[in-house]
């Protein structure tokens, strides 16, 4: 059935009409009789015939007896859905949460109050009709598309089509925040492609699916629309400013694009947070409401029902059994093909070290499965950026570094949680939405050559989930909290004054200008002493920084209990900086070399592009190869000067602003190489929990003896990429020289941070120059 949203029109030259009207209260069957009444005296000469349904969209044998009878009286009478829509109001909040945990319709009002609400505002309710569709066209999409031959199924095919023609018709009404979708069991559940998919699975059972699709089920009823993003901005506004930071433009394109397609909300996760900013987002942009996929360890006590009707979809962890996958697949198919909106978490899980992690496949498997089986002509992948300028769960990640255990989600959890998001001010929150990635455009036209190739298929899911997470990180802003962590953990506890901080970040400002990367207001700011000032006074307290007071100058230091949740803030900024740090790296490598330096340039920055690619993301090697060139056109005649090595290439090195490889990379190198060390006498197939805990072991003692610059280097988080890389790498596979292959990859991590200790002694220099500068700009003049 179409939509129409004139309740009057639909009745227009149509000679035998049966009325499907949906009632529920004595009010409403006089606003229905009244709105028959004025159909027939407008339309003389049409037959008009009522059938009255319940409410529950469930009717009884007798009523369905009925609508059978009507329906087979004539194929060519046409079938017009009504109900009685209630304009949104006058519920108090609270009953309106009791009857959205219970599963009550909140947006109509208790039947013994609905005379008097409209004895005072008529207006409050109207009568609203879908077009009209004759009994042949939904007959023959009937035996199209489901396998059933019963004529009562055939009647309850009609009450579903007639509920989602009014829902379309009521969506005009209140607007497309409130988009969701009905009755998702019993459309899957009758339908062709579902039954033909189920009988191939050995013991599976409707009823098994069913029950399946019963814990998947999910939808945003109209209340919960309102209610939860209030919920979400009153738990995020105790700590966090409530007015989240846009990019008009980018919510204006997105808006667009979702008109025409369906699309997956593929978000950055550093928050639990996340998971409620998402609809807040739509909601208070009035954008499509989406469905969450979240971990079943997150439906306890009343958060079940709650979030389920939030568009939360709740997931088992362990997705092994073939009829659950099938079920699963088939809702998603569901899902898109009704153009409604997927969300969930491209990186699987929250980053514990605040840089962007590998993104996950599977679920993009199931939306891809649903493309090429042509259940939608396109589907975007809308990536969104979400960032802070601070997070209470800092602390934590850090415990999580040292070898902590995550603690279980639960009511005391949940209060907790909450409770910790008044401690106080954090910030404000910062939400992007880039260009939409198109899967027609990496998985070719729907039923073509990928339907049936698999490692195709893969690749370009691969290729899709790696374009979705690069443009979060083109778009995501850096903030003071990251710039002003990243510089003071690179003094290595040696405090700075106000005017030394100033002055040290302008070259970092001067760069990402440069580069016109996004910067938010707070980082802007830093401009001035006092957008300075006002950074650290929000970072102080431990919270990582530690202000000092009391002498000529205030001065501000991280402390080493501290430099791993500065280390979280720090890391979100990397990838800003990510390719000017291997260009110093590289030149470094090249002054050291006796062969062609100009090709131990190239060739080292594409090494350590490698050696990084499972922390980092980069461009592809051709792209990569072209920003890089880019970097050092900055510096004319760059590549003279590498190749003639010495004084000219030490004078380009010293020359480049701002210098920085080592403050953003070295826990990285450090932590590879306390890996590398643990490896020398550990057998090949060492489990990863096994050498964690002894790289953790190692890192510690490497610290007490002051062989490693930084506490943050001995974390279990980076020890499980460095496994990563040494797997990448073939140390961990049986074979003769594995000994001699396992002492050179730690001899290659050595020069890697020999070469990070002369750009640190060109920063330091640097620094020092600029202090003497400013000394001798301050003396008075004679």
């Amino acid at each position: 059935m179409k939509v129409r949203a004139d309740d009057i029109t639909a009745f227009t030259a149509v000679d035998d009409t049966l009325v499907l009207a949906s009632v529920s209260s004595p009010a409403e069957e006089e606003l229905l009789s009244d709105w028959l009444h004025r159909q027939r005296d407008e339309h003389p000469d049409s037959k008009i015939e009522v059938l009255r349904l319940p409410a529950d969209d469930d009717p009884p044998p007798g009523v369905l007896a009925q609508l059978v009878e009507m329906l087979d009286a004539d194929d060519d009478r046409s079938v017009v859905p009504v109900r009685v829509f209630w304009v949104p109001g006058g519920l108090p909040t609270r009953s309106k949460v009791v009857a959205l945990i219970s599963g009550r319709d909140t947006y109509c009002p208790p039947k013994i109050l609905q005379h008097s609400i409209l004895k005072r505002d008529p207006s409050r309710a109207r009568v609203v009709a879908g077009e009209p569709a004759k009994v042949s066209e939904l007959r023959q999409y009937w035996s199209d598309n489901t396998t059933a031959e019963n004529p009562r199924e055939f009647a309850r095919f009609v009450l579903r089509r007639a509920i989602l023609a009014i829902e379309r018709v009521e969506l005009r009404l209140l607007g497309p925040e409130y988009k969701s979708p009905r009755l998702i069991k019993p459309e899957v559940l009758s339908s062709a492609r579902f039954r033909e998919g189920l009988e191939k699975i050995p013991g599976a059972t409707v009823e098994q699916a069913g029950e399946m699709l019963d814990e998947l089920g999910t939808g945003w009823s109209r209340f919960s629309v309102d209610l939860i993003p209030s919920l979400g901005r009153a738990i995020f506004s105790r700590g966090f400013d409530p007015n989240i930071d846009y990019d008009r433009t980018e919510v204006e394109a997105m808006r667009h694009a979702l008109e025409a397609h369906p699309a997956v909300l593929l978000f950055s996760h550093r928050s639990y947070l996340d998971g409620v900013i998402v609809p807040v987002a739509m909601q208070e942009n009035r954008l499509p409401p989406v469905h969450t996929f979240a971990g079943i360890n997150l439906s306890f006590g009343a958060m079940g029902p709650l979030m389920r009707r939030s568009g939360v979809i709740f997931l088992r962890r362990k997705l092994d059994d073939p009829l659950y996958k099938f079920v699963l697949r088939q809702f998603v198919g569901y899902i898109v093909e009704k153009r409604f909106n997927l969300s969930w978490a491209i990186e699987g899980t929250r980053s514990r070290t605040g840089k962007m992690l590998p993104p996950k496949l599977g679920l993009l498997a199931y939306v891809a499965d649903a493309y090429l089986d042509g259940r939608s002509d396109d589907i975007l992948l809308q990536p969104v950026s979400i960032s802070f300028d601070q997070l209470h769960e800092t602390a934590e990640y850090a415990s999580y570094a040292r070898g902590g255990e995550k603690t279980p989600e639960g009511l005391s959890w949940l209060v907790n949680y909450i409770r910790a998001q008044g401690e106080r001010n954090y910030g404000k929150i910062y939400v992007r939405f880039p260009q939409a990635v198109s899967m027609r455009e990496y998985l070719g036209e729907p039923h073509g050559p990928m339907t049936t190739d698999e490692a195709a298929k893969r690749l370009a899911l691969q290729k899709m989930a790696f374009e979705v997470a690069w443009r979060i990180v083109q778009v995501t802003p850096v903030n003071a909290t990251g710039l002003v962590s990243a510089l003071l953990l690179s003094t290595r506890g040696v405090a700075l004054t106000l005017d030394q901080l100033h002055h040290t970040l302008q070259d970092s400002l001067d760069y990402l200008e440069r580069k016109q990367t996004p910067m938010t207001n707070s980082a802007l700011r830093l401009r001035t002493p006092d957008g300075v000032r006002a950074a650290l006074d929000a970072l102080s307290g431990g919270h990582p920084v530690t202000r000092v007071d009391g002498g000529r100058e205030t001065v501000w230091y991280i402390a080493p209990q501290d430099e791993l949740e500065a280390a979280f803030y720090r890391n979100s900024l990397i990838d800003a900086f990510l390719e000017t740090s291997l260009v110093e790296l590289a030149l470094a490598y090249a002054a050291r070399t006796d062969s062609d330096r100009l090709d131990a340039f190239w060739s080292q920055v594409m090494r350590l592009r490698d050696l990084l690619k499972f922390e980092f993301y980069f461009a592809d090697s051709a792209a990569f190869r072209a920003h890089v060139a880019e970097e050092m056109s900055w510096h004319e005649d760059w590549e003279s000067d590498v190749a003639a090595g010495g004084d000219r290439l030490d004078a380009l090195l010293r020359a480049k602003r701002p210098t920085i490889a080592g403050p953003l990379l070295r826990p990285f190198f450090e932590a590879y190489q306390i890996v590398a060390d643990a490896l020398l006498d550990a057998p090949a197939d060492i489990s990863e929990k096994d050498l964690t805990a002894k790289a953790l072991g190692l890192g510690r003692q490497y610290v007490a003896q002051g062989r490693v610059q930084s506490n943050e280097s001995v974390s279990a988080l980076l020890f499980t990429t460095a496994r990563q890389v040494a797997a990448d790498q073939h140390l961990l596979e049986p074979a003769a020289d594995l000994e001699d292959r396992r002492r050179n990859f730690r001899g290659e991590l050595r020069g890697i941070l020999a070469d990070m200790n002369t750009v640190d002694r060109t920063a330091r220099r640097q620094f020092v120059a600029r202090e003497r500068s400013r000394r001798e700009l301050r003396k008075p003049t004679v």
